[in-house]
């Protein structure tokens, strides 16, 4: 084929948390099975620079790339789906765009011109969705943009959308997700709402090439030819998404509603070879077939949040997968575990997750459902501040520090066996400030951490700004709590482990934000074998 990048843009309409994200990744997977080399990213209309700031009950979970941008948790889902990695211009944010334009205004680049929406922004806009391909040479860059169309905030990226398309004809693709709702009252399916979607974005200039429908009945070829007739597409243009009992089913659905291959049709694009789908199908087959089942105690200051932990839970799928093993999440809000509840709000599970976090809310609760899996040999994962709080427990209750804490939460403690990271004590900003990104690890030899790894180096993902107190490091070890992870470089713990346990590790990294549907990471594959391990044991 040729070496031009064909841009392909996925917009939304009638309703937000549609699937954009599921859809773009699903396309990619298929093109990328057919041979294609794809990469997808994601336009957010919010004006933060990006969501690192952003309380999770705003935006969900703040995912983290290797070259350390804090993104929209839809990145992750890419990751997941292509196994590939993201990076920073895989994410591009109405903040991210406004202040280079305005930084570029005040160095005089515009040469003193009135600095507009157009072209100012939507310029900028488009070197930013371009500037993938610049870097690598892609067949096909996926760009979905946030949002419902007719969004105040959307409109500079739709009107961006219509110049590429215009200035670059069949090597840009538009394709629109709707609802198609159901109204049980009625006993229908309903079109108005898509109609009416799609007629916003034909009103700013774009006309789809493709309508995905997202529906939770299936949509017959009269509702598709109706669709098609309104909406100025092919009848076999409208495609059918509907609602799927996983997430991984997606890819497959498009490819039997032939999504692929209309995209290759349209980019006037010959068609590879089949796609090659066997692993993704096997994957499937083990997920919906499992043999055994655990039950995990995930605990948190954001249970309530189904995509606070998104990352996470994901990377319990993929662990379940690999060992055959149906993965239950009881979420457990670190605010109602203490000294009374904690025997019954953990009497079910067969292993212990503390989630990473900021702040002070809940951290008691986690201190103390560390205490009871410490002391009642259940497997616990710590990630982050459940590392942290891994530490403080053990500090307070094996090494009798007395009211030991992590100066985050108080900088007076006697015992700050969690203290700022040096490199951090001088920031003053909050946004993108932290230790992020991929830092290298050095595994210690014959530890459980070895025994995950089997490696003695590795890199993980960071995003932090405290860290483990190396003034308190011998007296760790002297009682059984071994750092088993170093960064050598900074001299510092990633990985503590203990000996007199059957598998309970902390990782001040995390290990969530590599895991793939084709490379589970061994940290969580290993975690959940132990949980397998603690069920047979209580029969």
């Amino acid at each position: 084929m040729s070496t031009k990048t064909k841009y392909i843009f996925v917009t939304g309409g009638v309703s937000s948390s549609l699937g954009k994200g599921i859809i773009s990744a699903s396309l990619g997977k298929l093109l990328q099975a057919r041979g294609f080399n794809v990469t997808i990213q994601k336009l957010d209309p919010y004006i933060n620079i990006d969501p690192g700031t952003l309380n999770p009950y705003e935006h969900g979970e703040c995912f983290v790339t290797e070259d350390g941008a804090e993104t929209d948790l839809d990145l992750g889902h890419y990751e997941r789906f292509l196994n590939i990695h993201t990076s920073q211009a895989n994410n591009i944010t109405t903040g991210i765009i406004y202040k280079s334009v305005i930084e570029k205004e005040r160095k005089g680049e515009y040469l003193g011109q009135t600095v507009q929406v157009i072209p100012h922004i939507t310029d900028e806009i488009k070197y930013r969705i371009k500037l993938l391909a610049h870097k690598q040479n892609f067949d096909f860059v996926i760009t979905e943009i946030g949002g419902t169309v007719g969004d105040i905030e959307s409109l500079p990226y739709i009107e961006a959308l219509r110049q590429m398309r215009w200035e670059m004809g069949d090597d840009c693709i538009s394709i629109h997700l709707t609802l198609v709702p159901y109204l049980a009252a009625a006993g229908e399916l309903k079109t108005k709402p898509t109609q009416h979607s799609v007629k916003t974005l034909q009103e700013a200039g774009v006309q789809p090439d493709i309508i995905v429908c997202r529906t939770e009945k299936h949509i017959s070829e009269a509702i598709k030819n109706k669709i098609a007739r309104f909406c100025n597409v092919k009848a076999k243009d409208v495609i059918e998404s509907i609602d799927a009992k996983t997430i991984y089913d997606v890819p497959l659905l498009m490819l039997k509603e032939h999504l692929d291959l209309e995209v290759l049709r349209i980019s006037n694009i010959p068609c590879k070879r089949e796609p090659d789908i066997e692993k993704w199908k096997e994957f499937l087959f083990k997920l919906k077939h499992p043999k055994k089942s655990v039950t995990i105690g995930l605990i948190g200051k954001y249970t309530e949040l189904k995509d606070a932990y998104k990352s996470i839970v994901e990377s319990f799928i993929h662990a379940g997968t690999i060992n055959e093993c149906k993965v239950n999440v009881i979420r457990i809000s670190a605010e109602k575990v203490n000294d009374t509840t904690v025997k019954e709000l953990l009497k079910d599970v067969d292993a212990v997750l503390v989630a990473p976090g900021f702040g002070e809310r809940g951290i008691e609760g986690k201190i103390t459902s560390i205490k009871y899996v410490r002391e009642n040999k259940i497997p616990f994962l710590g990630i982050c501040l459940g590392m942290q709080c891994a530490v403080i427990e053990f500090a307070r209750n094996v090494l009798n520090f007395e009211n030991a804490h992590s100066t985050e939460i108080n900088p007076k403690t006697k015992f700050p066996v969690i203290d700022i990271m040096e490199n951090q004590k001088k920031i003053s900003g909050m946004g993108g400030t932290m230790r992020l990104g991929a830092y290298p690890c050095n595994i210690v030899k014959n530890t459980k951490a070895f025994e995950i790894y089997n490696t003695q180096a590795t890199t993980e993902r960071h995003r932090h700004r405290f860290e483990f107190n190396n003034k308190y490091l011998e007296d760790f070890k002297k009682a059984g709590m071994i750092p088993s992870g170093i960064n050598n470089k900074d001299n510092l713990v990633e990985i503590v482990e203990l000996k007199n346990h059957p598998w309970f590790i902390g990782v001040q990294f995390h290990p969530e934000y590599k895991s793939t549907v084709v490379n589970s990471h061994p940290v969580f594959i290993n975690f959940i074998r132990a949980a397998i391990k603690q069920k047979e044991l209580k029969k």
